[in-house]
């Protein structure tokens, strides 16, 4: 087993990897920009170096600093948590040459499957359901051509995209080029790619993701399905599993596809695999995340398993210790992501001091978090920073577990979404599980004109 692994993250995800590694005897090092110098990632690892100024592209980004800082502390492998570098073939690539472990999916795999219109590609190969579209990327002209003949709405969607960047919806032909520009304007800048593919916009879907497992040996399991329809501008705010509000017959097949998709690229680390399903439960691959989600957590409590230990025992070449059978559904999960915004302006990010912090606790409750009572979050990076994560037998318990973790949670001195999530926990729509990837937006009308009728 590796014995010294280095975090080339920040946040709860940086913690939440020092701590499995810690519960499986492998010595961390954890690296940290000047705007993190007290945070808790770096207080709980026993090495720590610095690799530069706030900004991403000067620390978290930089990849020769991260793998100077494995290479110099005698790490023999990196694992790069969520965003930033995690899905940066060209960085795994790297850390190989110098002899270190990628902890993740081999470059060839994370490159193709990064690319969305490559992984179309390879979908469709694989016999696995696609949005219709272009699939690859296309100039203007061709653009128009495509959206001319599957029909409007479309969406004009970043190759290389992520995070709900890079995405534009268009409703009409005259809208086309516009967008498009501002599509290609919006990938350079996020992503340093402009190329752009266009598909069919698929009007109020649910986000269905399949969270996956496979090794070095061509193994590979599911372990079920979450919800991640709550949706606010592409970025999810709550997941659950199971998903309750589809069909058993679809959930096989949803299953059947993600593990089909697996194979036929060779996968082999953690991941997940993203479907759309529409209101008559057709299905479409949108996307595969090669890398550990932010919703992991969810996935966990449900299975009792835990991701970020196997995935680490992928990348050193383990096979993997659970076959199919082995993985049984314990019963239901909700998660929080609770971010320093202000809800009630427009979520800006709210970054400052916690000048008192009390997170709620109990049976079935889990805290994912990196600050604390006396921690200045530091505005240059993702607003973030907790999850809630609560796990009953059924889902009615989860939703009054987490609606009594709300009520508890205390977080003085900034802005939270604390409270949004709480009104949430109480709408008829969520309670009764049948919402899907526009209901945020409805939901935050419906709060507005509540709060003019107060004013």
């Amino acid at each position: 087993m590796f014995k010294k692994i280095l975090v080339a993250n920040r946040g709860e995800i940086a913690v939440r990897i020092i701590r499995a590694c810690k519960e499986m005897g492998i010595q961390c090092v954890a690296v940290y920009s000047e705007a993190d110098k007290d945070s808790l990632h770096k207080e709980l690892a026993k090495e720590t170096v610095c690799i530069g100024g706030a900004l991403p592209q000067d620390s978290y980004l930089n990849m020769e600093q991260i793998i100077s800082a494995a290479c110099i502390t005698g790490c023999d492998a990196i694992h790069p948590g969520f965003g930033f570098l995690s899905e940066n073939p060209t960085f795994a690539r790297m850390v190989e040459k110098c002899g270190l472990s990628f902890i993740g999916p081999n470059p060839q795999v994370m490159e193709k499957m990064g690319n969305k219109s490559e992984a179309i590609s390879s979908m469709i190969e694989a016999g696995v359901p696609v949005i219709p579209g272009s699939h690859k990327a296309v100039s203007l002209e061709e653009g128009k051509e495509i959206a001319n003949k599957i029909g409007y709405p479309v969406l004009i969607k970043a190759s290389l995209g992520g995070g709900g960047k890079g995405i534009k919806l268009v409703s009409s032909p005259t809208e086309f080029e516009g967008l498009y520009n501002e599509a290609k304007d919006e990938a350079i800048r996020f992503f340093a790619d402009d190329s752009l593919y266009i598909e069919k916009y698929i009007e109020a879907p649910k986000h269905i993701e399949v969270q996956v497992m496979c090794d070095k040996h061509g193994n590979a399991i599911h372990l079920f399905e979450r919800n991640c329809s709550m949706q606010r501008r592409h970025q999810k705010m709550l997941e659950e599993a199971p998903c309750q509000s589809i069909s058993k017959n679809l959930k096989e097949k949803l299953y059947d596809a993600a593990i089909k998709a697996c194979k036929y690229v060779g996968y082999d680390s953690v991941g997940t695999i993203e479907f759309l399903v529409d209101k008559d439960e057709n299905f479409y691959f949108i996307e595969m995340n090669t890398r550990i989600q932010v919703e992991h957590a969810v996935t966990e409590a449900i299975t009792n398993i835990d991701i970020v230990k196997n995935m680490i025992k992928i990348a050193y070449g383990l096979k993997l210790s659970y076959k199919q059978e082995d993985v049984k559904l314990l019963g239901h999960a909700i998660e929080c992501r609770i971010t320093a915004e202000d809800i009630y302006n427009d979520f800006r990010p709210s970054p400052g001091l916690i000048k008192f912090m009390h997170t709620p606790g109990g049976m079935g409750v889990r805290i994912d978090t990196s600050v604390y009572s006396g921690y200045q979050i530091p505005p240059y990076y993702d607003s973030m920073i907790l999850k809630i994560v609560v796990f009953g037998q059924s889902r009615l318990e989860c939703i009054r577990k987490m609606r009594a973790c709300l009520e508890e949670l205390i977080v003085d001195g900034i802005k939270t979404t604390t409270e949004f999530h709480y009104v949430l926990m109480h709408h008829t729509t969520f309670i009764l599980g049948n919402y899907d990837t526009t209901f945020i937006e409805k939901f935050l009308k419906e709060l507005d004109g509540y709060a003019k009728r107060l004013r």
